[in-house]
């Protein structure tokens, strides 16, 4: 997986959603995402066989239940908006266009598989449609990377 920023031109403004999505996954970029990452090291492996997951340079994230989304500070919650199924919206946030266009522009945007998750406040669009099983061994090694880098 390999996150991109949205096309700069096309950046819409974002305010509270009146209705919060139900949680599908969790992100983290930077250093949140590394504090998930030891966050995933400490579940029980009953937690991890609930996960998928995907991360490249800086992103990490985790597809599962609502419940069983792990939380540390600075997570963005994401969900599926009916008018925009190809995209992984914050929970709490809505775009001023509509999400059928956003989704348009994004996916075009991307050229890559969706769902795609959205996180504005950063300015990724991380492909999430290759995510896989979440593995202690995987997160221990892109953990480390992070750090090393």
């Amino acid at each position: 997986m390999s996150p991109s920023s949205p096309d700069p031109r096309f950046s819409p403004s974002w305010s509270p959603r009146s209705s919060p999505l139900p949680a599908l996954a969790v992100a983290g970029v930077g250093p949140v995402a590394l504090a998930l990452a030891r966050r995933v090291l400490a579940a029980e492996d009953s937690a991890l066989a609930r996960w998928s997951g995907v991360a490249g340079p800086g992103v990490l994230v985790l597809l599962g239940d609502t419940e069983s989304l792990p939380w540390v500070e600075g997570v963005v919650y994401l969900g599926r908006d009916a008018a925009a199924p190809a995209l992984l919206l914050p929970c709490t946030l809505a775009p001023d266009v509509a999400p059928a266009l956003l989704e348009r522009a994004l996916v075009a945007r991307a050229q890559v598989g969706t769902p795609l998750a959205v996180l504005p406040r950063t300015s990724h669009l991380v492909p999430v449609g290759a995510a896989r099983p979440v593995s202690r061994d995987t997160v221990r090694a892109w953990l480390a990377k992070q750090e090393g880098a």
